[in-house]
């Protein structure tokens, strides 16, 4: 069975008809809550954290949990007739028609998490000829990163087509500065693996690697530490023997250099 992302962009897909079947089916509705509940599970946020960014929340099914949860949430999808449907239902978070491949469009640190199910994945079609997928990753991590607050999280359930797609999402990420990698639920089922990014963003000196991939979470890239300021991190001790061990091994390299020209080679380490 073709998947929906290989017969129409989403605007198309989830037409009018599409999106009230799709909300309708009590399978869709299970699978969404499960999936949903997950994602909230990885997010594992504090209880001070309440506003969150729902990533092609289509109908609603995923923020009527996280309603229920108690969090406020706002959520953006590209297919105004799923929004229509969310709409009538009288979901409780704002709602709001955007394609997330043309960026996040909200002030920077607006949001505490953001969660996205089922969506993502989108990002990697060439639906049409200015629809370049590496360009719209790049733009989607890239403000997403920005509208998150430091170290605020991010959670994707996403179905990658295959493995060259599934290397193409984690890499935008991690060029957009987010830190984290991928849990794969049900790994040894075909029918119900669930691959879940699992991202942070900002966070420091943290590095996952994940069923395989292998993401390092750094800093947002600024400016470089000049000399003064990496050897302000060290303690004196650690700078003393630092500087100890290089005089000898430079006091060696030069002993040990039976054709000395009168220009000293600078030692590789």
């Amino acid at each position: 069975m073709s998947r929906p992302e290989q017969l129409a962009p989403p605007e198309v897909f989830y037409n009018e008809d599409e999106s009230q079947k799709y909300t309708a089916s009590t399978r869709v509705q299970h699978i969404q809550a499960k999936m949903t509940f997950r994602a909230l599970e990885l997010l594992n946020l504090s209880p001070t954290e309440h506003f969150i960014l729902d990533i092609g929340c289509g109908s609603g099914l995923s923020g009527e949990i996280l309603t229920e949860e108690g969090y406020q949430w706002v959520g953006m999808d590209i297919s105004p007739s799923m929004l229509a449907v969310a709409l009538n239902r009288e979901v409780e978070g704002d709602l709001f028609l955007s394609d997330m491949g043309t960026g996040i469009p909200f002030r920077p640190g607006t949001f505490d998490a953001a969660i996205s199910i089922s969506a993502i994945q989108w990002l990697c079609n060439a639906d049409t000829a200015n629809n370049d997928p590496k360009t719209r990753l790049k733009r989607f991590f890239n403000t997403l990163y920005g509208s998150l607050k430091r170290g605020g999280k991010f959670v994707a359930q996403f179905y990658p087509a295959n493995d060259e797609q599934l290397t193409s999402i984690t890499s935008a990420a991690k060029v957009a500065g987010f830190g984290g990698g991928v849990v794969i639920d049900d790994q040894d089922s075909k029918k119900n693996k669930k691959y879940y990014l699992v991202l942070t963003a900002g966070q420091a000196e943290n590095q996952v690697n994940l069923n395989g991939v292998d993401m390092k979470g750094t800093e947002r890239p600024g400016k470089k530490l000049t000399r003064k300021q990496k050897k302000d991190e060290e303690t004196k001790k650690t700078y003393i023997m630092r500087k100890k061990e290089l005089n000898r091994r430079r006091g060696k390299h030069v002993a040990n250099d039976s054709k000395f020209t009168g220009r000293t080679r600078r030692p590789k380490f």
